[in-house]
């Protein structure tokens, strides 16, 4: 007898990061105390979340090509630049309002610029490379091989030292990006390397997702689905009118820039790694998490249809899976002709 687990799970949007962070986060409060009872390898799967994500962020760095072409660098790079920019005036603005510290009442309790930040900070790289196979250019697809840049606590931690608030030491910096920059430096000089790290971003996706859910009290941030929704929301109104923008500049259609106006599962990560780095955002990593988590499912689920309705109303077909013209395309990762893995896909 089989159960098609992974099947179920591939079901739900953002499912491998959403399902094993909401197990954690029951088990945590029906059983607070199961991490500490059982110890040794068990325990460290409970609060291990660091420990994997230093380890993910390799296997993705690992997936960024130095070697990309002119257009692939311009596109990507400017999505990418377009996206950090939306976060820093956001982050500025609600900053103003409320600091460092969430709502602490009222239906925006737990909302804080941490998690709007986080949430607009990174892409959700399958969903926008599914997307752009479909509607847009290869090139475009492979533009997300330097929005990958986007992964980890590193901008987020510019962007809220940009808006005026907690500073980080240097230090801190450089060991936010350093995992990304050893795996992009080992797998631009050994593509067989890179080729046997790609594949581990999506297999450790769960773990620090059930790690970072065994974290989280569900009675505390029961609020943050509605408002996680609304964040969503925001991210594709606010983030894809910017980008269809952005992307028409760059010589696309703009499609491929609402296709980037999502946000990436592994951004519910993000929260707890800044807490870590400044105890400034304790207080606000919980509900952030929760909020972004929301916001990762919220984006998944409504931003292939904004695509498809701009597809629509500006006469444009996407292409059928295994189109030689860029349905299903191979990594823009990986060197032509080598078999890989997708490591956006679970993002």
């Amino acid at each position: 007898m089989t159960v098609p687990l992974k099947t179920m799970i591939d079901k739900v949007p953002g499912g491998m990061m959403v399902l094993p962070l909401l197990l954690g986060a029951i088990i945590h409060t029906a059983a607070p105390n199961t991490g500490t009872f059982f110890g040794s390898f068990t325990g460290a799967l409970f609060t291990g979340a660091s420990t994997i994500l230093a380890v993910f962020y390799i296997c993705m760095g690992s997936t960024i090509d130095v070697k990309a072409t002119p257009y692939i660098i311009r596109k990507g790079g400017a999505l990418f630049g377009a996206k950090i920019l939306v976060s820093i005036i956001l982050g500025v603005i609600v900053g103003r309002i409320l600091g460092e510290t969430p709502v602490s009442s009222g239906f925006f309790i737990g909302f804080s610029t941490l998690a709007v930040v986080a949430a607009f900070n990174d892409t959700n790289g399958g969903l926008y490379m599914a997307l752009s196979a479909q509607y847009g250019r290869k090139e475009d697809v492979a533009a997300y091989s330097i929005m990958c840049l986007e992964s980890g606590p590193f901008l987020t931690m510019v962007t809220l030292g940009v808006a005026g608030l907690s500073t980080f030491p240097w230090q801190t910096f450089v060991g936010a990006i350093l995992p990304l920059v050893i795996g992009a430096l080992i797998g631009n000089l050994d593509p067989r390397s890179r080729k046997f790290l790609a594949p581990g971003g999506s297999l450790l996706i769960p773990f620090f997702a059930f790690a970072l859910g065994a974290g989280l009290d569900l009675r505390t941030v029961w609020h943050a689905g509605l408002l996680g929704i609304l964040l969503g929301i925001s991210v594709i109104a606010i983030g894809g009118i910017v980008l269809f923008f952005v992307d028409r500049l760059t010589g696309g259609r703009g499609l491929a820039g609402l296709a980037a106006a999502t946000t990436a599962g592994n951004a519910a990560a993000v929260p707890s790694l800044v807490a870590a780095a400044s105890p400034a955002y304790e207080a606000a990593a919980g509900p952030a998490t929760m909020l972004v988590a929301a916001c990762v499912v919220t984006t998944a689920i409504l931003t292939p249809f904004v695509v498809a309705f701009a597809a629509r109303a500006m006469g444009i077909k996407p292409r059928s899976t295994g189109d030689d013209s860029g349905g299903n395309p191979p990594s823009p990762a990986l060197p032509a002709g080598e078999p890989g893995t997708l490591v956006g896909a679970d993002r």
